[in-house]
């Protein structure tokens, strides 16, 4: 049957030699995969752009029950970014994100929910202007919560290892902001929490793994 959603792209696979099977964090459905006939062909050309990581689409597809992979009947990107892709430091922070989503997210029961947050989360990180080093942080955190495993109190993530009080201020200032809250924080700092919210998500999620963009996105936001 039809079926009209909003999604956000998480990644794509070529497939033959002209098409691709994208997978997309539906509204409705949750995670799906569709298979894009002809979207590198020569007589598509800029149809790609709109199958790239975290596009933000709607869409109306052919949707099956237990289907694998499904068709995309009519689709078109609802918000266009203007600086995710053309700021290196946000194309930077928002390919190691990309690579969080794929990781943690998995079947969801409330996609809608989630599906809302990740795409007002990108609108605003496409719109900011100051605090851009942070918001993988703050992002994180957030996220976590619609996953299931979310953190409120930073006792909850802190080992006795991570006894640096600034740092444990700083953490609970974090688990309080929102995407906007204008934070100060320093290279270590930032590196510090950045690892204690990555053990806390590899603790509750058993495939989470090494992160390939790690290296980068510390580099970067430094």
């Amino acid at each position: 049957m039809l079926q009209k959603t909003r999604g956000i792209v998480f990644r794509f696979t070529r497939y033959g030699e002209t098409s691709v099977i994208v997978t997309v964090f539906t509204a409705q459905c949750g995670l799906q995969s569709y298979i894009v006939n002809g979207a590198r062909s020569k007589s598509n050309k800029g149809k790609m752009a709109l199958f790239q990581p975290l596009t933000l689409l709607d869409m109306v597809v052919y949707h099956k029950e237990n289907a694998s992979i499904m068709r995309i009947k009519e689709v078109r990107c609802y918000h266009p970014y203007q600086t995710i892709n053309t700021d290196f430091k946000k194309a930077t922070i928002a390919l190691f994100l990309t690579e969080v989503l794929n990781k943690s997210v998995k079947e969801q029961s409330h996609a809608n929910e989630l599906s809302q947050f990740l795409s007002d989360a990108f609108i605003a990180f496409d719109k900011m202007e100051h605090g851009v080093e942070n918001f993988h942080l703050i992002f994180l955190i957030h996220l976590s919560r619609h996953l299931g495993f979310g953190v409120y109190h930073s006792k909850e993530i802190l080992t006795p290892f991570d006894s640096d009080q600034a740092e444990q201020k700083i953490l609970e200032e974090l688990l309080r902001s929102d995407f906007d809250t204008m934070l100060t924080l320093n290279q270590s700092q930032r590196r510090n929490l950045l690892d204690v919210l990555l053990r806390f998500y590899a603790m509750h999620i058993e495939t989470f793994g090494e992160m390939k963009s790690l290296a980068v996105v510390r580099e970067l936001v430094n």
